[in-house]
C-alpha cells in the first residue's frame, strides 16, 4: 500500500477538525436545552485538545493510514446531563443529531467553496484520477493545491463522519435518535433496543468486520459523494 505523508497530515487535520466541530456541536445544544455540563468542563471549546482522545483520535487513525485497516477514530464524548434538559425526548434527538448535523454544514460548506472554485476555473476536473485526486487547482502553488485538497478532504471526510455517526447501533449518535423515536412510537420496542445498548462496543466491532466484507458504508457514501460530484459537474 501506497503511503502518501502529504495526503494524510492534510487529512488527518481535517479528520481532527471535523471531530471538534461533531462534539462542539453536542455540546452546544445540549447547553441550548438546559445543561451547562459541557460548559463547565470547557467543551464549548474549538480547541481540538481538549476534544483528543489518545486512543481514537491518535493511535487508531495513525495505524490505519500505515496498515491496510479501516480508518476509524473518534474524540472523547462530550459529558451531558439529560436530567437537565428541558422536553427530554426532543433534547435526545437534538443533541445526538448536532453532532453529525455540524458534519454536514462543514461538507456542504466545502461543496459550496468548490463550486466557485470550479466556476471560476481555478479547478478542474481530472476524470483519469482517483476520488482524492478528481480535483485539481489550474494554479501551481504548492500552497494553493494544499487547500484545495483540503476543502475535498473536508467534503469526503465530514459525509462519511455524518453517515456513519447516523448508524443505529450503540453508542452512535441514530442509536440515540432511534431510541428517542421509539420511546414514542413504542415503548416496549425501546426497551428492547436499549436492552443492547450494554453490548454496544461489541455491536460496533462486529459491524466493523461485516462492513469490511460487505462495505456497507462504501454503498451509503459513494451515492452521496455521487451527487455531490455531479452538483460539482453542473
Amino acid at each position: 500500500m501506497n503511503f502518501d505523508p502529504g495526503n494524510f497530515i492534510l487529512s488527518y487535520v481535517v479528520f481532527v477538525f471535523s471531530l471538534t466541530l461533531h462534539e462542539v456541536g453536542h455540546a452546544w445544544t445540549s447547553e441550548k436545552f438546559g445543561d451547562p455540563t459541557s460548559r463547565y468542563l470547557g467543551r464549548i471549546s474549538l480547541n481540538p485538545l481538549v476534544h483528543m482522545d489518545p486512543v481514537g483520535t491518535v493511535l487508531l487513525p495513525l495505524i490505519g493510514a500505515l496498515t491496510a485497516l479501516p480508518v476509524i477514530g473518534w474524540a472523547k464524548p462530550v459529558p451531558v446531563n439529560p436530567l437537565l434538559w428541558r422536553d427530554k425526548t426532543i433534547a435526545n434527538i437534538a443533541v445526538s443529531a448536532a453532532g453529525p448535523i455540524a458534519n454536514v454544514i462543514i461538507a456542504i460548506g466545502s461543496l459550496s467553496i468548490l463550486k466557485i472554485l470550479l466556476y471560476q476555473e481555478l479547478i478542474t476536473f481530472n476524470l483519469n484520477g482517483g476520488l482524492t485526486e478528481i480535483l485539481i487547482p489550474t494554479n501551481p502553488s504548492p500552497i494553493y493545491a494544499a487547500i484545495c485538497k483540503l476543502l475535498l478532504f473536508a467534503l469526503i471526510i465530514n459525509i462519511a463522519l455524518a453517515i456513519f455517526n447516523l448508524i443505529p447501533i450503540p453508542p452512535l449518535d441514530g442509536s440515540h435518535i432511534l431510541s428517542s423515536v421509539l420511546s414514542i412510537a413504542s415503548p416496549s420496542l425501546m426497551e428492547m433496543y436499549e436492552s443492547l445498548r450494554p453490548y454496544g462496543f461489541m455491536l460496533l466491532i462486529l459491524f466493523v468486520i461485516v462492513n469490511d466484507s460487505l462495505h456497507i458504508l462504501s454503498s451509503l457514501l459513494f451515492p452521496v459523494l455521487f451527487l455531490a460530484l455531479k452538483f460539482l459537474a453542473l
